[in-house]
């Protein structure tokens, strides 16, 4: 289960990760959707991407997500707007669906290689899924630029250079011919949302039994954005097409 503090802090999120919709539409170009499309999304959060996607392309969307909160969100957010009969989100965890080998044109895991403990593990569980031709498309953070500074509270975290994330990316079959970056306006919005979130909850909610954890969550985070987040975190949409013949 994903931790308490995101469920609070992501409130207000129409999209769980630091890129933007015209960011997303352009992934959507760039992977040529459309109608035919039919698309995995793991992790699909509160739907925001999937939504966006089938309603500009017209493409077939699948989301699993495991947060109830989320998927429950997800599943209002479709009728809302028109899209159930082109976009379904499953509630379960990723890592133990069952996925039928080549039977999408896309499988899409923005934010959340940790469903399979890590990127190599998220590749080989999504390249399997698409069709020759297909594209694998995974959102990951990596160092714009080393050493890291000390005392840096997410130094421990496996994530390498842009250079090192491609190289992991194309180790394999799959061959990357897109990286969609997020700007530092993609990372304010997405990270200050989460203080905003926190602080209301908190105010409204000060004998909640996790009150303490959300606290201390926001601070921590916030205090590390600052400090150094948003100078050595870089994160990216990256684009794998599935050549033909690959094994």
């Amino acid at each position: 289960m994903i931790p308490r503090y995101y469920v609070v802090a992501e409130r207000d999120h129409e999209i769980q990760n630091p890129t933007s919709e015209e960011k997303l539409l352009l992934l959507g170009e760039r992977l040529r959707l459309g109608p035919e499309s039919r698309v995995l999304d793991v992790a699909s959060g509160r739907g925001g991407p999937a939504l966006l996607l089938a309603g500009r392309f017209g493409c077939s969307i699948h989301g699993i997500e495991i947060a109830p909160e989320f998927h429950a969100v997800a599943v209002e957010r479709a009728e809302a707007a028109g899209l159930a009969d082109r976009v379904s989100f499953e509630l379960g965890d990723g890592a133990a669906a069952r996925l039928e080998p080549g039977s999408y044109d896309v499988a899409m895991c923005l934010g959340a290689s940790f469903v399979w403990g890590g990127l190599a593990g998220t590749l080989d569980a999504l390249e399997p899924v698409v069709r020759p031709g297909g594209h694998v498309v995974v959102g990951e953070p990596f160092w714009r630029r080393f050493p890291l500074p000390e005392g840096y509270e997410e130094r421990d975290h496996p994530f390498t250079s842009l250079d090192g994330t491609v190289a992991i990316f194309e180790s394999g079959s799959l061959r990357v011919v897109s990286v969609i970056a997020s700007s530092e306006d993609d990372f304010d919005r997405y990270e200050t949302l989460h203080w905003r979130a926190a602080e209301e909850w908190l105010a409204a909610n000060p004998d909640d039994p996790h009150a303490a954890e959300i606290r201390e969550w926001h601070e921590r985070g916030k205090r590390t954005y600052l400090r150094h987040g948003r100078d050595y975190l870089g994160w990216a949409i990256f684009v794998c097409v599935q050549p033909h013949g690959a094994p």
